[in-house]
């Protein structure tokens, strides 16, 4: 196998040995075509701007642009504003760009095509990017590169001062709309609190309270009034018998001034009965209770003389003509007494009854106070979430109006050109190293390619193995050509001058280099 490798690699070594001029005139060939290509070529100068995205140094909160979104998305959509149909129509009418494609193609194709030239890249790490511009001419590319870079610049500042001014445009308006309905919801809350103020769930416990020390005042009230009527039953007794008692003196006091001096020096005196009585009745008192009935009888007794004595000495003390009346002192403040009782009761009463409609009142809130609870969280359901969503929205308003007074004042993010596009001194294409060995590898491979192909074609036989393997027949010997002089001269006259004609060629070639390459036309 390595041997039919090794016949193989010969076979075509020597076939591109005997075809070198054929080869050698396709290289030159390449060589020529490759010159011309890159001299027919235009020259494509790329000018490259870099710029830089500053972070704010003041940071409002998540309101900023910065928040909501990262560099390349920034980038992004300033780049989509930079190569619009309106930015790039004006930078070709202001800069004088593509006048003879101005003059055969409508302004649409025109700014295709320099749109298709402009390339924005922004970097994998850090907050830089670069504007790219390819063209025919150094001086405009790089032109046009710098007023790109100054447009980023123009067009971010527009752009974050009319999205900060939208930003606080909506949150001002809704938050307009937000105090708006919390407002009425409050005042709502407030008209139904100031209605049923009493009546609310958080009132209750006051209210229980309340009610039990007017229920309890309700029952002193009434066992006052019931006290009082007992006492006013007790004084009406003893004003009974209080007239009673003066009746009867009154009547003994008569008959004892009737019989009082037949009666004087037979009997005792009033003033010994008295002596006397009150021995007996000390005597009594001090086996018996003062409800004894002989002790009552005794006391009434007593009592009686007691008062009989008294009138005798206001009589013997007083005028002769004097009618003997007395005023029973007693008598006189039970019945005070008893009035007192009677106003006592009725004013008892009437506070009764005032505490009785109170008690009332507080048990109809009371009552009240589960259908309260139910309407009161029905109308404040939203309120929560209402007064939350405004809070969120003040917040945000504020953040939204610092971002927008941080934008108006150019305090915010914003690009910076790190470095301006310079004017390129050499091409980008065609590069004139490639294109030549393009060229020359192109020549290789056509010359290479036809000489194969012809040696496929060729039906001789140059090998005697190939000779044997077609035939069948093992040759005996191999004569070789044998060339004349004549021959043998015209065949080294023949390769001399290609020879030379190669050479010429090939120094025409490399002068032609050499002289575009001093003309400017190449640029290595």
């Amino acid at each position: 196998m390595e041997i039919q490798q090794i016949q193989v690699i010969r076979k075509y070594s020597d076939l591109l040995f005997r075809k070198k001029a054929f080869i050698a005139f396709f290289l030159l060939i390449g060589m020529v075509a490759g010159l011309f290509y890159y001299l027919s070529q235009p020259k494509i100068y790329t000018a490259s701007a870099l710029l830089s995205y500053q972070q704010q140094s003041v940071n409002p909160a998540r309101m900023s642009p910065d928040e909501e979104e990262h560099i390349r998305d920034i980038v992004s959509t300033l780049t989509d504003i930079v190569t619009s149909r309106s930015s790039l129509e004006s930078i070709i009418e202001d800069l004088d760009l593509y006048p003879q494609a101005r003059q055969v193609r409508p302004m649409e194709d025109v700014i295709n095509m320099m749109r298709e030239r402009i390339e924005i890249s922004p970097s994998r790490r850090g907050n830089t990017f670069s504007v790219t511009v390819t063209g025919t001419d150094p001086q405009k590319t790089t032109r046009v590169a710098n007023v790109l870079a100054s447009r980023f610049i123009e067009e971010n500042l527009q752009y974050r001062e009319e999205r900060a001014s939208e930003t606080f445009a909506y949150s001002q308006d809704e938050l307009d709309m937000a105090k708006q309905l919390l407002d009425q919801k409050e005042a709502g809350m407030r008209d139904y609190t100031l209605k049923y103020f009493n009546e609310m769930p958080e009132q209750r416990a006051n209210n229980m309270d309340r009610l039990n020390a007017l229920q309890d005042q309700y029952q002193d009230r009434q066992n006052s009034i019931q006290e009082l009527k007992r006492t006013a039953i007790l004084v009406q007794d003893q004003i009974i018998a209080r007239k009673r008692i003066v009746e009867e003196n009154e009547q003994l006091r008569l008959a004892l001034i009737s019989q009082r001096d037949a009666d004087r020096a037979a009997e005792e005196s009033v003033f010994e009965r008295i002596e006397r009585l009150s021995t007996e009745l000390s005597s009594l008192r001090n086996r018996y209770t003062e409800l004894h009935p002989e002790i009552r009888r005794l006391s009434r007794q007593l009592e009686h003389l007691q008062q009989l004595a008294a009138s005798e000495n206001a009589e013997g003390s007083g005028a002769p003509g004097s009618s003997g009346a007395t005023i029973d002192q007693d008598l006189i403040d039970l019945q005070i007494q008893q009035k007192e009782i009677r106003l006592s009761v009725d004013r008892l009463e009437k506070e009764q009854a005032n505490i009785l409609k109170e008690i009332n009142k507080y048990e109809r809130w009371i009552e009240a106070t589960p259908v309260r609870g139910a309407e009161w969280s029905a109308l404040t359901r939203e309120h929560g979430e209402l007064r939350r969503h405004y809070d969120f929205l003040v917040a945000q308003n504020l953040q939204a109006q610092s971002a927008l007074n941080l934008e108006r004042r150019q305090k915010g993010s914003q690009f910076t050109v790190e470095d301006l596009a310079r004017e390129p001194q050499r091409p980008t294409k065609p590069d004139f190293k490639t294109t030549m060995m393009m060229a020359l590898l192109l020549g290789l491979a056509v010359g290479g390619g036809l000489v194969i192909g012809i040696d496929l074609i060729d039906a001789s036989f140059r090998d005697p193995t190939e000779l044997e393997d077609s035939l069948g027949v093992e040759l005996i010997c191999i004569i070789p050509k044998l060339a004349i002089k004549s021959e043998q001269r015209k065949k080294t006259v023949i390769a001399v001058c290609g020879y030379v004609v190669f050479f010429f060629c090939l120094a025409g070639v490399f002068a032609a280099m050499a002289y575009y390459y001093k003309a400017g036309d190449i640029i290595i």
